[in-house]
């Protein structure tokens, strides 16, 4: 069972994660079609779960990929109440 944080945004920070857990490097772009949601609200969610350590942005493209953090998240062996995100 997920541990979710207060400050998340459910389901869309759920399907982030989900689909960074292919192993993947994805951009927003790339994520917001996969998960059916708009690249806006897409964009506007990642810098929060980057600055909680859930996902990094791994080059200057804007490709972002899960973190071992973010795949605990995942699999409910971290309670993101414990993290502290930007919300900016």
């Amino acid at each position: 069972m997920r541990h979710r944080g207060e400050w998340m945004q459910l389901p869309t920070d759920d399907y982030i994660l989900e689909a960074l857990d292919s192993g993947l490097g994805l951009t927003p772009a790339v994520i917001a079609w996969n998960i059916d949601k708009g690249r806006t609200t897409v964009q506007k969610r990642l810098n929060p779960l980057a600055s909680a350590g859930l996902i990094e942005r791994v080059d200057e493209k804007g490709y972002y990929r899960i973190t071992d953090d973010g795949r605990a998240y995942l699999e409910g062996d971290l309670d993101a109440d414990d993290l502290e995100p930007d919300e900016d």
